[in-house]
């Protein structure tokens, strides 16, 4: 079913609440000041059978300039306007300030209501008529019908009910696939119940039961009851003024300006990206870093502007800004807003969001200003590869901003598109990540280079150390996204993983030329020496060896088994440790067992390198030492 929302706009006492009460029996004038002064100060609300039986809620706003910022409260959410002008006093002040928010809001349905027709003659009548299509002819209510009307007489009553009824028709349905979100425009307790909101449910549906969040607090709560207009509902609907009984929240804790919605749907944030339009009558520019107040919803804020591609805005012209709250809010792309000067309080102009939740710009970069014309006029698939390229990183799907409007299903099939398309790649883990083609191509670019810089510098090393590219290249991902690119990369068959490094997929660690020379020389030396090994330094000195080049040197012959460490700074050649294990192994056999000289004088060496070298058979558990001898161990053979 069709749910929608009629809102009155005019100047103060042109009849709206007089008019409003004529068609639905209801005086939306609730506060006794209101009553007293005759004159609308908050927001009223009541509801309206149309001939065709479609009820509709209607939002009675104030007149008074005064009281703008309640108006804007509740001009937000209606779907068309009854712009109500006297036919006694014309266009006035507020008429011109209540149309410019309409325009800037983009309220294209609606049409205009002369009152008061009983007290002017039809000279006058004529005249204002006249005027009044002169001053709509350049607005989203240029083609409105006009309607003349006396509601204290009861002249033209049916014919406005019957105009509102045909306009109700074009009405389009309001979008209920996606979350539900609710603006809260009131708040009030019930003993018994405790705190219960109001506002205009301006997308998806929702039910009682419910788990939802009050943003920007993020305070979770849950929907106990539902009402439309005093009748209990299980269910809500976009479209519909609903009042909301939420638990486990104190009244105090919510206040106008708050927005119900799903948990986790909406992310309270300080900077916005707009589209930004100043009104032809605004008093002077705009210049940048302007302190405005800005309407958002149901919300007021003070903000400045940053304008981002000029120093200042002339009346009547359009540019791409970033609004500095100077609070945290939640909106949503698309979402309309209006800014008011901070003082005088003017209505200036207002725009459309393009990014509700933008990073910080510099200003005058022609690539920040191309970006924000793609975000705002292209496709989903378009805004998806646009979002994923402007941040540089990997994302996974629900964190894709733009594609919030868009439920999972719809945002899965977009990436899917995308990536059959080799738009975007699709990094597989817990949970699947996203990037671009290219920025995946940019990546596998410097990770390769890097590698294959490093292999060359450090020909004897096994591969890339992990966690030095990720602080010098990577740093913004997170271990786990860092993990998950390297196993793409490995599975696309760009590099090799080990458990700490990386390497291309062909490497093998070989020394060049002149290592060549160097390790040959080292173990010729190790060889002919056998059992006295030289001490690793004095030889590196003796064949002048640099430390740095010693050190990989050292390392690699380790890694491949040519030299075994026995200690520090002594190290046996391979085939002589082999040996010395045999000679050790049936002198044991024959001896049962081996002192320190015993062994010393079979291996035909010194005490220096005999007593390690049993330290380390010990180890090996080829001998265990009983006293001052060895044993045979309990080695496996």
């Amino acid at each position: 079913m069709k749910h929608f929302i009629i809102g009155t706009a005019g100047h103060v006492d042109h009849g709206k609440t007089v008019l409003v009460e004529k068609l639905t029996g209801t005086n939306t004038d609730r506060l006794k000041e209101e009553q007293d002064r005759g004159i609308s100060i908050e927001l009223g609300f009541t509801s309206i059978t149309l001939n065709s039986g479609q009820k509709a809620s209607i939002i009675d706003v104030p007149g008074h300039e005064r009281f703008i910022k309640n108006m804007l409260a509740g001009v937000g959410g209606i779907d068309m306007v009854m712009l109500v002008i006297a036919a006694d006093e014309g266009v006035m002040p507020q008429t011109r300030e209540h149309l410019d928010i309409i325009q800037l809001l983009q309220i294209n349905k609606g049409l205009v209501v002369i009152t008061k027709v009983d007290i002017v003659d039809e000279e006058l009548l004529e005249l204002v008529e006249e005027d009044v299509h002169d001053f709509v002819s350049q607005t989203v209510l240029a083609d409105a019908p006009v309607v003349k009307v006396s509601a204290v007489a009861g002249q033209g009553m049916d014919e406005l009910k019957e105009t509102l009824t045909q306009i109700a028709e074009t009405v389009p349905i309001r979008e209920e696939s996606g979350f539900p979100r609710l603006p809260v425009d009131r708040v009030f307790s019930v003993t018994g119940f405790g705190t219960v909101v109001t506002g205009t449910l301006i997308s998806g549906y929702l039910d009682v039961g419910q788990n939802v969040e009050v943003y920007p607090q993020s305070i979770t709560s849950r929907v106990r009851s539902i009402q439309v207009h005093g009748d209990k509902q299980d269910r809500a609907g976009a479209g519909q003024r609903v009042a909301v009984n939420i638990t486990g929240i104190e009244k105090g804790e919510v206040s106008r300006g708050n927005v119900v919605a799903t948990p986790g749907s909406l992310k309270p944030w300080h900077r916005i990206d707009v589209k930004l339009h100043l009104l032809k009558s605004s008093p002077r520019p705009l210049k940048t870093r302007t302190r405005v107040r800005v309407y958002l919803g149901t919300e007021e804020i003070l903000s400045r502007i940053v304008l981002l591609d000029q120093d200042e805005l002339q009346p009547g012209e359009d540019c791409y800004a970033q609004l500095m709250l100077e609070k945290l809010a939640v909106s949503a792309k698309n979402d309309r807003f209006v800014i008011r000067s901070y003082s005088p309080m003017l209505t200036i102009g207002g725009g459309k969001i393009i990014d509700p939740c933008a990073r910080k710009h510099k200003r005058f970069k022609p690539e920040v200003v191309e970006s924000l014309k793609m975000r705002e006029k292209g496709t989903p698939s378009e805004l998806a590869e646009q979002f994923l390229n402007i941040h540089k990183t990997m994302l996974a799907g629900e964190e894709i901003e733009p594609l919030m409007d868009m439920d999972p299903n719809q945002r899965q099939e977009v990436l899917a598109g995308l990536i059959a398309n080799n738009r975007v790649k699709g990094i597989e883990g817990n949970p699947n990540l996203y990037t671009t083609t290219d920025n995946y191509q940019h990546w596998m670019e410097e990770v390769t280079r890097l590698v294959e810089a490093y292999q060359l510098q450090y020909p004897l090393r096994e591969g890339f150390p992990k966690e030095e590219l990720r602080s010098r290249k990577f740093p913004k991902l997170s271990s786990k996204q860092f993990q998950q690119l390297l196993q793409a990369l490995e599975k696309d068959g760009y590099i090799k993983l080990y458990a700490q490094v990386l390497s291309t997929p062909s490497f093998n660690p070989q020394p060049n030329d002149n290592q060549k020379k160097i390790i040959d020389e080292l173990v010729r030396a190790f060889e002919k020496a056998e059992f006295q090994p030289p001490n690793w330094p004095d030889i590196c000195i003796r064949l002048k060896i640099d430390q740095n080049q010693a050190n990989e040197i050292l390392q690699y012959l380790l890694k491949m088994g040519t030299l075994v460490k026995i200690t520090e700074n002594i190290f046996f050649h391979r085939q002589t440790l082999d040996r010395a294990q045999s000679t050790i192994r049936e002198y044991l056999q024959q001896h049962g067992e081996i002192s320190i000289g015993g062994a010393r004088d079979a291996l035909q060496t010194s005490r220096k390198y005999t007593l390690p070298l049993l330290e380390y058979f010990d180890k090996k558990k080829l001998t265990r030492r009983v006293g001052d001898i060895r044993v045979a161990g309990k080695a496996k053979e």
